[in-house]
């Protein structure tokens, strides 16, 4: 082994999802099943937006960044968990855990601020519909997206530098099923009470400000919305918003469960972890084309069915 402050660990063991043997191939079967539903479904949202003409504005734009982060997030997961319920293949690289780490931060983060984009979208709607077509402009939505995307290679440059930073000298025994934050730093051969309050106050500021960015978008949509007299108008309004509040609730409670407590050990951890990063990507695409009738107006077309209007 090396000595000093260098690293000198070559791979790490991914401990995994603990269960019975026996669960082996119904586990894998599952998860099989739940990537392919995800990978399927968000594609298909992808599809539809780019062929509907009439999908072609920012609140449909968002949702295909949302959907293409959604599927390389479970890509950077899934497929090594399938590889330890088949073939018992459950080494990992240093560098592939690097790489696993930032990317599963990156995509994560960028899903934080991409929410946070689609509220504001939803802000301007509903809130000052005539401004909307001329803030809202392709070049701005494009702006914006770029900025959600850089604002997570920058968090996700700076958190995995920090963790990495540490020397691993052994054990190698991540006890975990993919290379994540608090996993790592309970296998760091040095004080990692730092990193666990940068890591709090990091990921926590960027949670609670998304959040509440979020809430005070919603907050100002609600009093627009309550003011409209048609309650057609009303319940078409807050049928609009109910998907991305139903999305964002269900990605930002396990988050928070997870990263504002890095130093547990909760087996807990593990099924919430599963969760936001196998469950929820395959969530997403099911509660957009549930709630949304224009998304299910597109689905039907891109099917070459025609869509009977309600009157």
């Amino acid at each position: 082994m090396q000595s000093g402050n260098q690293t000198s660990v070559a791979h790490f063991l991914l401990v995994g999802l603990h269960h019975p043997p026996l669960l082996a191939v119904p586990l894998f079967l599952a998860f099989l099943l739940i990537y392919l539903l995800t990978v399927s479904g968000n594609g298909l949202i992808i599809l539809t937006v780019l062929v509907d003409v009439r999908l072609h504005h920012a609140m449909y734009w968002f949702l295909c960044h949302l959907s293409f982060l959604d599927m390389t997030i479970s890509s950077a997961i899934v497929p090594k968990l399938l590889a330890g319920f088949l073939l018992g293949s459950r080494a990992i690289s240093f560098g592939d855990c690097v790489i696993q780490l930032f990317s599963f931060h990156f995509l994560g983060c960028t899903e934080c601020f991409l929410y946070t984009l689609m509220a504001y979208d939803r802000f301007l709607a509903i809130c000052k519909p005539l401004h909307y077509a001329t803030i809202m402009t392709h070049r701005v939505c494009n702006y914006l997206a770029l900025g959600t995307w850089m604002g997570g290679t920058l968090h996700s440059l700076f958190q995995t530098s920090f963790i990495f930073r540490l020397p691993f000298c052994g054990p190698n025994r991540v006890d975990y099923f993919f290379c994540d934050i608090p996993a790592l730093l309970r296998l760091a051969c040095a004080d990692t009470t730092i990193n666990e309050l940068v890591t709090f106050v990091d990921i926590g500021f960027l949670a609670l400000t998304c959040f509440v960015l979020i809430l005070t978008s919603y907050g100002y949509i609600v009093a627009a919305i309550l003011r409209i007299r048609s309650a057609e108008g009303r319940r078409n309004a807050f049928s609009t918003c109910a998907a991305h509040l139903t999305v964002v609730i269900v990605y930002y409670v396990p988050c928070t469960f997870i990263y504002l407590r890095p130093g547990s050990q909760e087996p807990l951890d593990g099924v919430i972890a599963v969760f936001y990063t196998v469950v929820t990507p395959l969530l997403n695409p099911i509660i957009y084309t549930l709630r949304n009738k224009e998304m299910k107006a597109a689905l039907w077309r891109l099917g070459g069915c025609k869509v009977v209007q309600a009157h």
